[in-house]
């Protein structure tokens, strides 16, 4: 039996069609069963209930995107920094191993080589630095809730959890499907007026939900994972697929540079960057290459009615 935290959400929900399809018994435990904010509610439920795993979607992302962080940040520090350390907690105390759905948005650009951010790479999109989102600064400091923090290991800083790793931290990175929706990436680039030119690393939502509960199933070692489609892609290589799939024949505009977006069309700066999904990939979990993720998704592509 799977417990699943934010069944209801974009994420959540699409836990809940893969363990439906895979006929996996699951619990979509919601606040009004269970306040499971409180670590000694969900403690005694995990207790009682004996789930073989739990899996946490919940967080707070703001709609219709993170801008909204910006305007409610006791509910965006509640559910992406202290939520996670209350679940850590009853489910430590209730002996339930569990996995966390994190995000790659605590990252900003690429590596000095421009390779992929590691799972040992100290964020550096985060309060301390760089001028973050309030989501992104949320996202970061729930990692360190659970135990993450910088240390120096032969004169470099490496992100390192300081209690001994009893759960998976799975991180998200701009997540699209083949179905239309508010939170589909594809979706949003569709509806946006005028695009970021960005590179970035993404996460096919239905691969990242098999990858994360693959990494239960196979019994994988705790800890970090980048559950990210191999490869990074820009923008435009991303709406000309679009357009070659005939999804749409929208002409795409795109801002001249990052600083004018900022002036004409959001609140807060956004990440941008590249992870390596290599760790994952060498634990034996399938992942398809980013721009084979995005031609699956648009050669299934579902418009909303």
């Amino acid at each position: 039996m799977i417990t699943l935290l934010g069944h209801t959400g974009y994420v959540g929900q699409a836990y809940v069609h893969f363990l439906k399809s895979q006929k996996i018994p699951y619990v979509g435990l919601s606040r009004e069963t269970c306040n499971y904010s409180d670590p000694g509610t969900l403690a005694n439920y995990l207790k009682k209930e004996k789930p073989d795993f739990l899996i946490n979607a919940a967080g707070y992302t703001g709609k219709p995107n993170v801008d909204a962080c910006e305007d409610h940040r006791t509910d965006c520090l509640a559910g992406n920094a202290i939520l996670p350390g209350n679940i850590q907690t009853a489910c430590q105390e209730a002996g339930i191993p569990w996995g966390h759905v994190s995000s790659g948005c605590i990252f900003t650009g690429s590596r000095g080589d421009g390779s992929g951010f590691t799972e040992t790479d100290v964020p550096n999109f985060t309060f301390r630095q760089n001028n973050c989102s309030f989501y992104s600064g949320s996202k970061a400091l729930g990692e360190e809730v659970l135990g993450y923090e910088a240390h120096t290991e032969t004169g470099q800083q490496v992100w390192k959890n300081r209690q001994p790793e009893d759960f998976y931290l799975w991180r998200l990175r701009i997540p699209f499907s083949g179905v239309d929706s508010p939170r589909n990436y594809l979706s949003k680039l569709l509806n946006y007026r005028t695009l970021l030119e960005a590179e970035n690393s993404l996460s096919h939502l239905e691969h990242f939900v098999r990858a994360t509960f693959q990494c239960w199933e196979k019994k994988i070692p705790f800890g970090i994972y980048n559950v990210t489609n191999p490869g990074k892609i820009i923008t435009s290589e991303v709406t000309a697929l679009m357009k070659q799939k005939g999804v749409t024949q929208k002409e795409f505009v795109f801002f001249e540079n990052e600083e004018v977006f900022l002036v004409k069309a959001a609140k807060t700066p956004r990440s941008n960057c590249v992870l390596s999904a290599d760790k994952i990939l060498a634990a034996g979990i399938e992942l398809p290459p980013v721009r084979e993720a995005i031609a699956e998704a648009l050669d299934q592509w579902k418009p909303r009615n």
